[in-house]
């Protein structure tokens, strides 16, 4: 998630129209708009080591993971185009398995992601563990893992929901020589290289 650089309010049907006619990308709270700015090179680059290990490993699978160009709901049920409740979000990485659900025919919007994953920014952090991550565990049903990656050191933190449907931390990552285990999509990610070209053992 980039830096909100632009506020404006506006009811979920106008966010939507505004982003599928513009080529930025925008997230939405409760009725303001946030403009996504440009990320760091660190975090580009964290993200694309992300996105080029979970597309090796679920070749083949029930499972696909998505860039940040997909939006994930995190709210009701949009019910008039003059409702304002919810959150629309671009998640670094999502992950779906089986058939994707989406708001609409437009297949932007995902409704049924299994995994998230952000990577933090100084501006976001505080959103992306609070606000925004019980958002997608209060209106997200699917989702079974959450997972935050730090570009400013060596930190990966995982969450998960249990069978009773309450979340907890299931690992946290400081050293490059481990590796971020996702049993529930089958996939195990070594920190060495989330982190490649921007973290090293030497």
């Amino acid at each position: 998630m980039g830096l909100p650089a632009e506020r404006k309010e506006c009811s979920v049907g106008e966010y939507l129209a505004l982003e599928r006619g513009s080529e930025d990308r925008y997230e939405y709270v409760d009725g303001e708009i946030y403009l996504m700015a440009g990320e760091s090179v660190e975090h580009a680059d964290i993200s694309s080591n992300l996105l080029s290990e979970f597309h090796g490993q679920l070749k083949g699978t029930p499972c696909r993971a998505w860039t940040k160009d997909m939006k994930v709901r995190s709210g009701p049920l949009p019910t008039a185009r003059t409702t304002t409740k919810g959150l629309y979000s671009h998640p670094d990485i999502v992950i779906v398995c089986g058939e994707p659900q989406f708001l609409d025919e437009h297949k932007d919007v995902l409704l049924n992601p299994k995994v998230i994953l952000e990577v933090l920014s100084p501006s976001t952090e505080s959103f992306d563990r609070g606000g925004k991550f019980w958002r997608y565990r209060t209106w997200n049903e699917t989702l079974t893992d959450y997972v935050v990656v730090a570009q400013d050191g060596v930190f990966v933190e995982h969450f998960t929901r249990g069978l009773e449907g309450t979340w907890s931390i299931a690992a946290t990552y400081t050293e490059l020589d481990q590796a971020l285990d996702l049993p529930c999509i089958r996939a195990r990610v070594p920190l060495s290289d989330i982190y490649d070209r921007v973290y090293s053992n030497s």
